[in-house]
């Protein structure tokens, strides 16, 4: 398990300094000694990917080894999901990049999403605090459910417009994901009831 861990390393390693075939070699041979590591099936896909050009593939890395310092098990399993669901372009995911979504990787300037939850609970006021940090730091969401919260909480305190620009880039991701739809409906019936 431990040669599994330095090759892992030196892939991934590889991978970072923008050496796409060797990371992809070196993840080709991980997966056939253990054809069941996700960390190198996923770092193989988004080897071949970042290798056809796929400008995204680089940013999802990054989202990747994010995850991977919360919860690595989890990180794999977010991974794998992104890519099933994936056609093999990284299109949607770089416009949910640059729309804002997920454009929280630039974590060096930002907090997470919990950070910033006990802002608003402490203070009671999510108006301030989305406001003070929206034009000075970058929120870090890295759960679907804080994501969810996240925007429920700007549909609550009058940022419509916000949220469904968030909404909209995520769903073109998520077509069918139910809690993004729904959010999407109580946006819709709170636009009539303006009219």
């Amino acid at each position: 398990m431990k040669t599994v861990s330095k090759a892992l390393y030196t892939a991934n390693e590889h991978f970072m300094a923008g050496r796409y075939a060797e990371a992809l070699r070196g993840y080709s041979l991980i997966l056939r000694e253990s054809p069941l590591s996700k960390e190198a099936y996923n770092g193989a896909i988004l080897s071949d990917m970042a290798m056809s050009g796929e400008g995204g593939a680089e940013a999802l890395f990054d989202y990747y080894a994010i995850l991977k310092t919360e919860d690595a098990q989890q990180a794999d399993t977010i991974i794998s999901e992104i890519l099933a669901t994936m056609d093999g372009s990284l299109e949607q995911l770089v416009a949910l990049f640059n729309e804002g979504t997920m454009q929280r990787l630039d974590y060096i300037d930002g907090i997470l999403y919990n950070e910033f939850k006990e802002l608003v609970v402490s203070e009671n006021d999510f108006k301030r605090i989305f406001e003070n940090i929206m034009f000075s730091t970058r929120v870090i969401i890295t759960e679907k459910e804080d994501f969810v919260d996240f925007l429920d909480n700007l549909i609550n305190n009058g940022y419509q417009e916000i949220a469904l620009s968030y909404l909209e880039s995520a769903l073109g991701v998520y077509p069918n994901d139910a809690q993004l739809r729904n959010l999407l409906r109580r946006l819709a019936k709170g636009k009539v009831l303006e009219n």
